[in-house]
């Protein structure tokens, strides 16, 4: 891959960065660190075991350090910070799934809201650290099923345990900022500003994780069977995975600058004429690979799951001058094309795709090239 140093992504603020990185294992925490190696920062990855095989982090072969841990781990998570001495901290580990945290509620809370605090305790005692960028999930939001995307200031909730943990953990997210990194202190009692990503769901190469759309589609697939789907009409804001990193990285930079009024929460999704309905994106992927195929099957004892989901990125535009490189079709595209490649020559394009997603984003004048 092209190198990314010279290119001063993010105003090359993440060359020689010391960056601690939760959830490096899975699938987004893969290509963010992919991302932060090519710009060269210095990554320690601390998370669980790869959750899937094949994983995309060990196709990578990355040089980063990898610790393998439980963020409910405190004595290991403290001393892996303190000896790595990191300045920023991503933040991404997490029980991410909605249909498993109705099996396991218990580990769902404890790893999502207490692992959290662990990772700020940590933080807190770790003299180095200066960013801590927190990612959440748009599921945060108390779902009315409303038309209009949920903005920054609405209301969090979650019926689900899933979504409720990661409310609870953004109330206590808030309380830590007021408690102990409150912004009028800041630079006089404390040197540390925090902030939070909300983004929608993901899609991209490398994603085998259970109870997720693309990868059951692509498992369907191989095996030569439709894939079944409970919720066609479902509509959520798709977006490929660089689109909410590209946010991350740029929040990040401006809290690594000192600028303290972004230190809060951030929307990150497509823009609101690119969702699409689960249907709707079965459709656009049978274009590009012809052995897709689907039933629709609603189980008669379907845990709750929101029916429309869309998000306002209007801060993020406005305040970040963010907005995605990508349109959905394309991220669908690259997606589907990932997976075929691997499937029939075992290449893992993440390096091809994420130089193709910067050079769009420079023919697209986007601010943080």
């Amino acid at each position: 891959m092209e190198n990314l140093v010279n290119q001063k992504l993010f105003s090359g603020v993440y060359e020689g960065k010391k960056v601690f990185l939760t959830g490096h294992t899975g699938f987004k925490g893969s290509w963010m660190m992919a991302w932060l190696e090519a710009m060269g920062a210095e990554v320690c990855g601390y998370s669980l075991e790869a959750p899937t095989n094949p994983n995309h982090l060990e196709l990578l072969n990355l040089k980063g350090k990898s610790v393998i841990g439980d963020i409910r781990d405190i004595p290991l998570l403290e001393k892996t910070m303190s000896d790595f001495n990191p300045e920023v901290v991503f933040h991404m580990a997490a029980q991410p799934l909605v249909r498993l945290s109705y099996d396991e509620p218990h580990e769902t809370f404890e790893t999502n809201v207490m692992g959290s605090l662990n990772i700020y305790e940590a933080s807190r005692k770790c003299s180095s650290v200066r960013t801590i960028v927190t990612i959440t999930t748009d599921k945060v939001y108390e779902n009315n099923e409303w038309v209009w995307g949920y903005r920054e200031s609405d209301r969090l909730g979650g019926k689900d345990p899933y979504s409720a943990s990661k409310a609870a953990m953004e109330i206590m997210t808030s309380s830590y900022r007021n408690s102990f990194f409150h912004l009028d202190k800041y630079g006089k009692d404390h040197h540390v500003l925090m902030g939070v990503v909300r983004a929608g769901n993901v899609i991209g190469g490398g994603d085998w994780a259970k109870d997720r759309l693309i990868p059951d589609i692509i498992k369907a697939s191989l095996e030569g069977n439709p894939v079944s789907i409970r919720s066609p009409h479902s509509v959520r804001p798709w977006q490929h995975v660089l689109e909410p990193i590209s946010g991350y990285l740029l929040l990040g930079q401006k809290l690594i600058e000192n600028k303290k009024e972004y230190a809060k929460a951030f929307n990150f999704g497509p823009l609101v004429q690119e969702e699409m309905t689960v249907q709707g994106v079965l459709e656009h992927l049978k274009k590009y690979w012809d052995k897709i195929d689907y039933k629709i099957e609603v189980p008669k004892d379907m845990p709750h799951e929101a029916g429309l989901l869309k998000l306002d990125c209007t801060m993020a535009k406005v305040e970040l001058d963010w907005s995605p490189v990508w349109t959905t079709e394309e991220g669908l595209q690259k997606t589907i094309e990932w997976y075929k490649a691997y499937n029939e020559t075992e290449a893992t394009n993440t390096y091809e795709d994420l130089t193709y997603f910067i050079s769009n984003a420079k023919e697209r004048k986007k601010s943080w090239i």
